[in-house]
């Protein structure tokens, strides 16, 4: 039998608490690297746009502020 690592058992442990979509969504990355998959994923055009946005925001230099990633972290935990 295998024995699950300290920190996956603590990560687990995190996405219990988190809604349902976002455990789907850490579900999702999961299988993906479990499975080690070279496929391509196909995006939908929602995803597209918001990827081409954060990618134009990087370029600008449009960055969250560390104070505002700290409020973030401690708001969910990590």
């Amino acid at each position: 039998m295998l024995v699950m690592t300290k920190l996956l058992e603590e990560a687990i442990k995190k996405v219990r608490d988190l809604p349902e979509s976002d455990q789907d969504q850490a579900a999702e990355i999961l299988l993906s690297l479990a499975a080690k998959s070279d496929e391509i994923v196909p995006l939908d055009d929602e995803t597209r746009a918001a990827i081409r946005e954060g990618k134009a925001q990087a370029r600008r230099g449009e960055f969250v502020s560390d104070e505002d990633m700290a409020a973030f972290f401690k708001r969910h935990g990590v």
